[in-house]
């Protein structure tokens, strides 16, 4: 590895899930303005829905999403209650305006819901919004919650994507995470979801995790890639327990360096490019007639809270505490705490607490970053065309972070600025030189590989 780049294998970065990133909301844009930006959409428009489900019955400690442990259901119970009232609140004021083209349900584990709640939360939504024929569902499954009855339950909202989390099959990694779960619970749960219909099963994988090598990461993988799956994440582990005080369960003694990271995440990579599927922007793999693979060759790959996505709906809906809404004018986030979200979302409110309106600036560095992050490149010509004078001032931006970066991770090829194969990896500090709200903001991230 070039010297240069060692030093960025520690480099702290935000992950650009979106461009701002949440550390910079605000609670000037609340629920007031949410209730605006979602009548003011238009007729005909197309949108996407995320549900967040806050609980879990066991908490693992390599996890950073926001969520709760619970050994009772009672939570849950009234938790959909609210859920059911923001839905009917939420799809009021979006009318027949909006037709839904995704659903996702992420959390904490969608799956631990029992199965009559969960087909009755997918019913609760096709009751409430205009769903196309097409659209996608797709459910996080967390594979110690499934029996045959979730599966079927599954199949009937629809599912037409899984998307299992394994991290690593190796015991000694798993119990150093609190994740117990076998390759044959596993494949149990990706042969289920198939037999009933599932068009696509996604698998997420995790390196940097607590005794972690490169050997066990071999053989995690390569035990993934026997179930043949559509798709395969590969996140680098975020240790954050400044955020997430369970992770303080974790030695930091037990994590591997920066550079073993590194080695770890590009054997994982070369191992699963070597069975015929498609790197997708930096921890993204799939089959070459999946839907992402085709979107990334067509230049229309997005990324957004979810991750990489062919989703091209302007407008995303979150729904549940924490979750984040995506609208053409800006971004709202709904309150983190379960109980106070309950509370406001009774008799007819909105959870949104904080958020950020777009200014010009804004849509230009987001739209430079978010092409970085899935093409790792963008073109000038496109880029004035499609922002005019704002567009042109972000050349001169672009120019000196190509001309002037000794790392060389951003060259001018043609009328395209491109980051050399080489700098990929490294990408999201590429992105971060773009970021004009990076060096005002004292949150702390996860490190760039």
């Amino acid at each position: 590895m070039r010297p240069e780049f060692v030093a960025r294998l520690g480099e702290n970065v935000p992950r650009y899930t979106s461009y701002p990133t949440a550390p910079h909301f605000h609670p000037g844009v609340d629920a007031a303005v949410c209730r605006g930006w979602l009548q003011a959409l238009d007729d005909g428009d197309e949108i996407s829905l995320y549900l967040h489900i806050p609980y879990c019955d066991k908490l693992c400690w390599f996890c950073a999403c926001h969520t709760k442990q619970t050994r009772h259901y009672e939570p849950v119970t009234a938790y959909l209650r609210s859920l059911h009232a923001e839905i009917a609140t939420v799809a009021s004021l979006v009318g027949c305006k909006g037709r839904v083209r995704a659903v996702h349900f992420g959390g904490g584990s969608p799956t631990m819901l029992k199965p009559k709640d969960l087909v009755a939360l997918g019913a609760v939504l096709r009751n409430s919004f205009a769903f196309l024929p097409d659209a996608r569902i797709s459910v996080e499954i967390e594979p110690n919650d499934m029996d045959e009855a979730r599966l079927d339950a599954l199949a009937e909202i629809g599912m037409t994507r899984a998307s299992l989390g394994v991290q690593d099959f190796d015991p000694k990694v798993q119990k150093a995470i609190n994740r117990e779960q076998s390759f044959s619970q596993t494949k149990a749960v990706v042969d289920g979801v198939r037999s009933r219909g599932a068009e696509s099963v996604n698998l997420d994988l995790l390196y940097g995790l607590p005794h972690q090598t490169r050997e066990s990461v071999s053989s995690t993988v390569a035990q993934a890639l026997t179930l043949e799956p559509d798709r395969i994440a590969l996140f680098g582990y975020a240790h954050v327990p400044w955020l997430k005080k369970h992770q303080t369960m974790i030695d930091e003694a037990w994590l591997p360096g920066p550079a073993e990271r590194f080695a770890q995440s590009q054997l994982a990579a070369r191992a699963i490019v070597d069975q015929g599927y498609e790197a997708i922007g930096i921890d993204h793999f799939a089959k070459p007639g999946d839907t992402l693979a085709l979107a990334a060759r067509a230049g229309t790959l997005h990324r957004n809270f979810q991750g990489y996505t062919e989703d091209r709906c302007e407008t995303l809906v979150g729904l549940g505490p924490s979750s984040i809404s995506q609208f053409r004018q800006g971004y709202v986030q709904n309150m983190p705490s379960t109980a106070e979200y309950g509370r406001m979302v009774a008799d007819g409110g909105l959870a949104a607490v904080r958020g950020i309106a777009f200014s010009d600036d804004d849509r230009v560095r987001g739209w430079i970053i978010e092409r970085l992050m899935c093409d790792f490149a963008f073109s000038a010509i496109d880029l004035v065309e499609r922002f005019g004078e704002a567009g042109q001032r972000l050349l001169s931006k672009a120019s000196s972070t190509a001309l002037l970066d000794p790392a060389r991770m951003l060259e001018l090829d043609g009328d395209h600025f491109v980051v050399p194969t080489e700098s990929r990896p490294f990408v999201r500090s590429v992105a971060a030189k773009f970021d004009k709200y990076l060096e005002t903001g004292k949150a702390r991230h996860s490190v760039a590989v």
